[in-house]
């Protein structure tokens, strides 16, 4: 695992120095305070644009990529990238049950704090804002491509994607700085999880493989 890691010094690096930025910033802001310095400029471009690129996070991509995965042959990336949606998913899920945060918009009411840019023709929440599920999602699905993947050239496409599918939750105000952070790092856990047990542990051997190792096992006394 280390040793793919240090060869994808790009996606992981970046990674690292962006989810240690984001903590710095919730470290020397309030909640409220990163949300407002990060969500201060609107544009109807950009509230298309980002109203658009949130849905690449909502899981359905990361099931249909994992089916394609499975019809083209590709049986063990599209395990490793359906577990780690499964297994991020499912954390963030817990996670939200647990603490039941509010979103931006009920947070910013209790708080009495105006705010005006909230983008037309988006459903906003008021529940359930810690962590992110999209940006779980995202990271889980870009970890897993760059994990896989025999070339390192995916690696900023991945993450740039990646980090703004979770900027977008910010600026459709659907969550807060922190709730992002937090979903990228589950959906980096997941992912590494999930490509441990798939291409390190190997616990999803097809059928015809575990009978070939079993009959190697066996042969191996008799060679002796």
């Amino acid at each position: 695992m280390i040793k793919r890691i240090k060869r994808l010094p790009l996606y992981f690096t970046g990674l690292a120095l962006i989810l240690l930025l984001a903590a710095i910033i919730c470290c020397s802001l309030t909640k409220a305070e990163c949300f407002f310095v990060l969500n201060s400029y609107h544009s109807p471009f950009l509230d298309l644009f980002f109203s658009l690129l949130t849905n690449f996070g909502d899981g359905l991509l990361s099931i249909l990529l994992g089916i394609v995965l499975l019809i083209t042959k590709k049986r063990k990336k599209a395990i490793t990238l359906l577990l780690a949606y499964a297994y991020s998913s499912l954390l963030a899920q817990i996670l939200k049950k647990i603490f039941d945060q509010p979103r931006p918009r009920l947070y910013l009411e209790h708080l009495k704090l105006d705010y005006t840019n909230f983008v037309t023709g988006i459903n906003l929440h008021d529940h359930h804002s810690f962590p992110s599920g999209h940006t779980t999602s995202a990271f889980a699905m870009a970890t897993v491509l760059v994990l896989v993947h025999k070339k390192s050239k995916i690696s900023v496409p991945c993450l740039l994607l990646a980090t703004a599918i979770g900027y977008s939750r910010i600026y459709l105000a659907q969550h807060f700085l922190l709730d992002v952070l937090c979903g990228a790092m589950i959906g980096l856990f997941g992912a590494l999880l999930a490509y441990n047990q798939v291409y390190i542990q190997k616990l999803f051997r097809p059928a015809k493989a575990i009978r070939r190792l079993k009959r190697l096992r066996t042969a191996e006394p008799r060679l002796q």
